[in-house]
Parts: C-alpha cells; sequence; structure tokens
C-alpha cells in the first residue's frame, strides 16, 4: 500500500512538472514578445527626442511632460482596463489593447503634421506640442492594463512559489526590447532619414509601432484565457494546474485574503506597495527616458545615433541577466523581501555614481548600469508580494492599482530631470541625488512592509 502510494507521487510529480513546462513554453514566448513591443512604444521617445526636439522645437521640459502624460492615461484607464479583462478574458482584451496602441504609437508620426487651429491656442500650444501631448496620453490610456493584466494572467497559471521566475522571463522583456530596441531606433533614425520625405524619428514611429497591431491580433488566435481553455493540456493536467491555483488561492486566507474590489483598497499593505512602487519608478523612468540623452553627451557626435544605441545596450543587457538569475534565486530560496530591498539599494547606488560622475564616461555607465540591474532585482521579486494575499476581483483591481499609482513615477521622475537640466544649463547631478533618496525610501517600506506570504513558502 505504500509502495502504491509512493508510485502515485512520482506519477503525480511528472505530470506536474510536464503540466508546467508546457504552459511556460507556450505562454512566455508570446507574453514576451507582447511586452518587447509594448515597451519599445512606450520608451522610444527617447531616441525620437534625439530629432524630434529640434525638429518641432521642443524644450527639456516640453519632452518631459509629453514623456509623463503617457502615465496619466495610464493613471486613470488602469484599473477599469484589468477588470475588463477579468471580465471578458485575456484573449480578446490583451489583442485590444495591443492593437489600439500600435495604431496610435505610429501616429506619432504626424506629431508635426496635424493643426488643431483655436484648440491648440485655448491651451497656450503649439500644434506639434498639443499633439503630442495628446498622443501620449492616448497611448497611455490604450496601454493601460497591459503589464497589470499579464501579472493577473500569470496567477491563473503559477502559483506563488514558482511565480518570480516567471515573472523574471516574462519582464526580462524590458531589457530585451531596449538591447535590440536601442541600435535598432539608432539605425532606424540615422539610415532612413530623409527617405520618401520623412524624418528619421518619423519611421521610428512607424516601423516600432505596427508590429503591435500584427502581434495583437496573434494573440487574439492562440492566447488562451487560462488553463481550462488551452487545448495543448490534457484533460488531467488541466485539472491538476486549475486545483493548484485554487489550493493557492486558498493558501492565502490566513493572510486575511483578498476578493472584492473595496478590499484592495482597505489593505494598508496594497497602498504600501504602491508607494514603493512610486519609488521604483520615479527613479527608473527618470534615468531610462534621459539614457539616450545621458549617453549622447558623455562624447559622441549628434550624427552618429547608432553609436548611442550601441552603447545602451550595456546597462540593458545586464538587466536581462540579473532578471533571469534574481528571479530563480528567489524562488530557489523562498525569500522575497530582501531579494526586492536589494534592487531598492543598487538603484540608489547606481544614482549616487551618475551624481557623481561629472559626465565621466566609464562612471556614467557605470551608474546606469547599477540602476537598472537594481530595477531588475526589484521588479522580479516585486510582484510577487501583492499576489501573495490577493486573489480574485481584489487581484485584478489591486495590482492595476499598484501598477498605475507607482507608474505616475513616469511623470515625476523625467520632469525633476528636466527641471535640473535647465536650471543647470544641462547638468543635472542634484537630481541623481534626489533620486537616491526616492529609491532608500522604497528599499525602507518593502523592508518594513507586515507579513504578506503565509510561513513556510516564503520568508518574507
Amino acid at each position: 500500500m505504500t509502495g502504491m502510494a509512493a508510485a502515485d507521487v512520482v506519477v503525480t510529480e511528472g505530470i506536474e512538472e510536464r503540466a508546467y513546462r508546457k504552459a511556460a513554453r507556450k505562454l512566455i514566448p508570446l507574453l514576451f514578445l507582447c511586452y518587447i513591443v509594448a515597451f519599445l512604444d512606450r520608451a522610444n521617445i527617447g531616441f525620437a527626442k534625439l530629432q524630434m526636439a529640434g525638429d518641432l522645437q521642443f524644450s527639456d521640459a516640453i519632452y518631459a511632460a509629453g514623456a509623463g502624460v503617457f502615465f496619466w492615461g495610464y493613471f486613470f484607464f488602469e484599473v477599469p482596463s484589468n477588470l475588463m479583462l477579468e471580465r471578458y478574458g485575456a484573449k480578446v482584451w490583451i489583442a485590444r489593447i495591443m492593437v489600439t496602441w500600435g495604431l496610435i504609437s505610429s501616429a506619432f508620426m504626424f506629431t508635426g503634421d496635424i493643426k488643431w487651429g483655436p484648440l491648440a491656442t485655448l491651451f497656450q500650444l503649439s500644434d506639434a506640442e498639443f499633439t503630442f501631448y495628446l498622443l501620449r496620453f492616448l497611448l497611455g490610456a490604450a496601454e493601460a492594463g497591459f503589464f497589470p493584466g499579464i501579472i493577473l494572467y500569470l496567477t491563473y497559471w503559477f502559483p506563488g512559489e514558482r511565480r518570480a521566475k516567471m515573472l523574471g522571463l516574462f519582464m526580462t522583456a524590458v531589457g530585451v526590447s531596449q538591447l535590440l530596441g536601442s541600435p535598432l531606433s539608432g539605425a532606424i533614425m540615422q539610415y532612413m532619414d530623409g527617405s520618401a520625405g520623412w524624418r528619421g524619428w518619423q519611421w521610428l514611429f512607424l516601423l516600432e509601432g505596427m508590429p503591435s497591431v500584427l502581434i495583437g491580433f496573434m494573440v487574439l488566435a492562440v492566447l488562451p484565457n487560462g488553463p481550462q481553455s488551452a487545448k495543448w493540456l490534457t484533460t488531467e493536467e488541466r485539472q491538476l494546474l486549475t486545483e493548484r491555483i485554487a489550493s493557492d488561492n486558498a493558501a492565502k486566507s490566513g493572510l486575511a485574503a483578498k476578493h472584492r474590489i473595496s478590499d484592495a483598497f482597505k489593505d494598508g499593505r496594497v497602498w504600501a506597495l504602491a508607494v514603493a512602487y512610486l519609488a521604483l519608478q520615479t527613479c527608473f523612468y527618470a534615468v531610462g527616458f534621459w539614457m539616450p540623452t545621458i549617453i549622447q553627451e558623455l562624447g559622441f557626435d549628434k550624427k552618429e545615433l547608432l553609436q548611442v544605441g550601441l552603447v545602451s545596450m550595456i546597462p540593458w543587457g545586464a538587466s536581462i541577466i540579473t532578471m533571469v538569475y534574481w528571479g530563480a534565486r528567489s524562488d530557489r530560496t523562498g525569500e522575497r523581501r530582501w531579494h526586492c530591498a536589494t534592487g531598492f539599494l543598487l538603484q540608489l547606488a547606481g544614482l549616487v555614481v551618475l551624481g557623481l560622475a561629472a559626465q565621466a564616461p566609464v562612471l556614467s555607465m557605470l551608474g546606469l548600469t547599477l540602476i537598472t540591474i537594481g530595477w531588475a532585482a526589484c521588479m522580479v521579486t516585486f510582484w510577487t508580494l501583492p499576489t501573495a494575499f490577493l486573489a480574485g476581483t481584489a487581484a485584478a483591481a489591486g495590482i492595476a492599482w499598484v501598477n498605475s499609482l507607482g507608474n505616475l513615477g513616469g511623470t515625476f521622475g523625467p520632469m525633476l530631470i528636466a527641471t535640473i537640466r535647465d536650471a543647470a544649463n544641462g547638468r543635472a547631478e542634484t537630481a541623481f541625488f534626489g533620486l537616491a533618496a526616492v529609491a532608500l525610501a522604497g528599499a525602507l517600506i518593502v523592508l518594513l512592509l507586515r507579513q504578506t506570504q503565509a510561513q513556510g513558502k516564503a520568508r518574507i
């Protein structure tokens, strides 16, 4: 009898591992591809600025405001979008998001051509400024719900103890999008400039926007809404994965698991994590949106955009390695909180180095690399924290709220850099020291956060 029980366990474990390998193999590459084009469309404005700002007479302040207004669109539509995903299913909603943001991203090529007349004058803006702000807001509104939607979607498939590794594999797409996108963006702007009468930055938006539309239709065709609709799983595998997720959600009861929308907003841990995420994204986007400019000002000729892109690969390449290693290490050790806080502290170190570098090439690149490594280490473990105690509709609302509030850092960070640069003749060292204090605050919040995961599964 004992022998039979042992054999059953072996068979079950074999089926379980096979099911999770199938899920990872089928889902992660597609989601990875989606996030590559998503982040590329969100962040390519950093490269476009190198030509676009001069062509359209945009100051640093106008660029920073336009870069940041994206996140207000994100903020207002994030929670409703995630609730729509839960209601209508991941396949339809993620496809909708991708198609609309791809079209809007491509529309940026017409930023200098649309005439608004009295409407732009009413806001005391030029036609180009009004178009820039409007499209950035619409891009944020269109993309709202994508990232938290994927975080929510992964909770349908992978229990807490397996999630950090899957998040790490998925989120390396940010690094890959910049690793590949930086030289690609530089090459498009340098070598396509003037083709068909369009500037390089116009080609950039068109060629990097349309793949999102095509991949959106791919998502609609192949992405299952959950294990129960995955045709590539056997009946036994579907049942096993469904039961594992049900068990994972039931285990959250000891942490006062939250299931309703209102529960997410009543839990102080959700608000604390939102503030911590705000700190993380403020530091990241402050440097991320300005990275091409920072690197170009290390001594590159303004026409050598491909060189700027190639050098930008260094910090992003380091972030990819960090995400894969740190996520797997966190799952293996079961520790979450210190893994996340360490990322904040690495960001802090990078910002201090960048502030001290005074445009010295080696020190500046070291600082930028520490910042991207720190962000990667934090991101890959951060999202295991709210998903450990939120379930059901509360997970959809809570994850979206943390993400939407936190991503407002994409408004504050770039604007801080722009303000300091305008006041200090293009120098931003003071801003980097201020951002280092923000990173420290984020680390302290995570370390002081009360328990968010059941004992015995993770020591956080």
